[in-house]
């Protein structure tokens, strides 16, 4: 039975596939090449797309590299030329430190010169004073060798001898206080 099914079946088959073969074989051959050529163009398109964009993106890669590269170098410049500005700030600063201790130092010298030259001046003005002390001493061991005292009865006379010989003291004082000064 399976022998006649298959008899039956196959006689079928045959003849339409004779008919529908040959109709169905030549459209399907067109369309066939019809549609793989369709489907190598749109792959041969979507390739050269593909290759295009491939293109681009080496292109925009490559500018973007350059553009990497350029900015590396700016940052580059950039980061040198802000060492050198905070190294040259930094200098100036010292500088100004170094400056200012320069002129203190003159400051003290010149202060240091003016205190020696007083302290000289002092130390001449001294000596002149001890000079001048000494004459007055001796002026005044004259005026007391000068006073007579021939009783101890004339004391009157004694002291106004002895007022004359203050009042010659104070002049003396006065004038030299008065050297003193200038």
């Amino acid at each position: 039975m399976a022998e006649e099914t298959t008899a039956k079946v196959a006689p079928k088959r045959k003849a339409a596939a004779r008919k529908a073969p040959a109709k169905k074989k030549a459209a399907a051959k067109r369309k066939s090449t019809a549609s793989k050529s369709t489907v190598r163009s749109t792959v041969r398109k979507v390739e050269n797309k593909a290759a295009a964009y491939e293109r681009d993106v080496r292109k925009a890669a490559k500018k973007a590299e350059k553009e990497i590269d350029a900015a590396e170098k700016s940052m580059a410049k950039f980061a040198k030329k802000a060492q050198e500005t905070s190294r040259s700030a930094f200098l100036a600063g010292l500088g100004f430190y170094g400056k200012a201790f320069d002129q203190a130092q003159e400051q003290i010298e010149t202060l240091q010169g003016r205190i020696d030259a007083r302290r000289s001046k002092a130390s001449d003005m001294y000596a002149d004073l001890v000079k001048r002390g000494e004459k007055v001493e001796a002026d005044a061991r004259e005026a007391i060798d000068d006073i007579e005292l021939p009783t101890i009865a004339d004391r009157k006379a004694l002291e106004a001898k002895l007022e004359k010989a203050r009042e010659r003291f104070t002049e003396l004082k006065e004038t030299i206080s008065a050297k003193i000064a200038a």
